[in-house]
């Protein structure tokens, strides 16, 4: 027989909105509980881009800045993914917008390194610090430099 927390981390996969909400009711600790990764299951759901099962996460109180095993957040990985529309609903739901990974790599660098331009905008625009430097030594205008990312340049610069 499974046990909850792997059934649980299936409805996350799958997308099972209605599992999810069912299995929280019979034990609200699933919500901030993480597979044998490290991963929650915020984390999951948006690495899948699913939507609504992010928003009954967050509203079953999920840990909006919880960190896997690689001190990456939520919105770390939706950034270098791209989803604005996730990003979005994590910053309005109180992700930190300057987080660090065990890295030090911040959204804000991710998204320079993906070239995700509309991701920058957004986190520029909740005030992501651009000054922060990686374990690399490295900001995210670095990054943009380097890799010749002539638009974020202009917009970190």
């Amino acid at each position: 027989m499974k046990k909850d927390t792997d059934v649980f981390f299936e409805a996350i996969k799958v997308g099972d909105k209605d599992r999810l909400k069912a299995l929280m009711c019979i034990n609200p600790q699933l919500v901030n509980s993480q597979d044998t990764r490290g991963f929650t299951p915020l984390i999951l759901a948006t690495y899948f881009d699913n939507e609504e099962a992010t928003q009954v996460l967050i509203e079953n109180n999920a840990d909006i800045n919880a960190k896997d095993a690689s001190g990456n957040t939520a919105l770390i990985g939706v950034s270098f993914k791209g989803n604005t529309s996730l990003a979005t609903t994590l910053l309005a739901n109180g992700a930190d917008v300057n987080a660090v990974n065990n890295q030090g790599t911040t959204a804000l660098i991710f998204a320079t390194q993906y070239n995700k331009i509309d991701i920058v905008k957004l986190l520029l625009e909740h005030k992501a610090d651009a000054t922060i430097n990686d374990t690399d030594g490295k900001t995210a205008l670095d990054y943009a430099e380097e890799k010749d990312f002539t638009e974020i340049t202009a917009i970190l610069g």
